[in-house]
């Protein structure tokens, strides 16, 4: 499959794609660093991670993404990539959002600040890896496409799995208490530190769509941020 990338986070990704070597992720057959050309592996399986979690099987989706963001936090030799945002740069729309709507999105952006004031685990994240940029690659099995430019707490890997626009269960506050679950059981990360990076997220989201214009959008996102909020224990 071959991918032209006309956005430099788009360009800086297709460095991330070559950097996993395979592992975890398509491979890369070539890539031109100007253009951020990607001629890639194609995902040739029948399986889909959306209609898995529509259709009754949410949680192996969700174990799936998890499994699949562990290869790619896996260490590598290979010198990390260049130009990548690090999460303070990532989250600067929620800043701007915070400064010019205070109330509860300045709530949301304090909650971010003290996970950034506290980093754990830094990696080299995909920073999108929802049921979409997860495939079925047949015998080679689940992976990844379309990362994001973002290194930082490997935490931050596994809000997506939870706050997929496209799946629209991901505001019913059963199925998201359920899946933080899942991903707790099967990762062994802090659930309430988790659940603090939902909240921030989905924050970040909003403020992205309301930069976009799109306020339906952007009111999802905070109906989500409401629902990781209320599972926090620690308030």
């Amino acid at each position: 499959m071959l991918k032209i990338a006309d956005a430099i986070d788009e360009r800086i990704g297709g460095r991330v794609m070559r950097w996993w070597d395979g592992q975890g992720a398509a491979r890369v057959y070539a890539y031109d660093d100007e253009t951020g050309t990607l001629l890639l592996e194609r995902a040739t399986g029948s399986k889909n991670l959306l209609q898995m979690a529509t259709s009754g099987d949410d949680d192996a989706a969700t174990r799936i993404v998890c499994e699949t963001v562990g290869r790619l936090h896996v260490k590598r030799s290979a010198p990390t990539p260049q130009l990548l945002l690090s999460l303070p740069e990532f989250f600067i729309s929620l800043d701007r959002a915070a400064a010019r709507e205070g109330g509860f999105m300045q709530a949301c952006r304090a909650i971010k600040q003290g996970l950034l004031d506290s980093p754990r685990d830094p990696v080299v994240l995909h920073g999108d890896a929802h049921h979409s940029n997860i495939l079925d690659f047949g015998e080679r099995g689940w992976l990844a496409i379309d990362p994001k430019r973002v290194v930082g707490e490997r935490y931050y890997d596994y809000v997506n799995v939870l706050c997929n626009p496209d799946l629209v269960s991901c505001v019913d506050a059963k199925r998201f208490a359920r899946q933080v679950e899942v991903i707790v059981d099967y990762t062994g990360l802090e659930r309430n530190r988790l659940l603090k990076w939902v909240v921030a997220h989905a924050a970040l989201s909003a403020a992205w769509f309301q930069e976009d214009e799109d306020f339906d959008g952007a009111s999802r996102g905070l109906e989500m941020a409401r629902v990781a909020l209320a599972c926090v224990s620690d308030r």
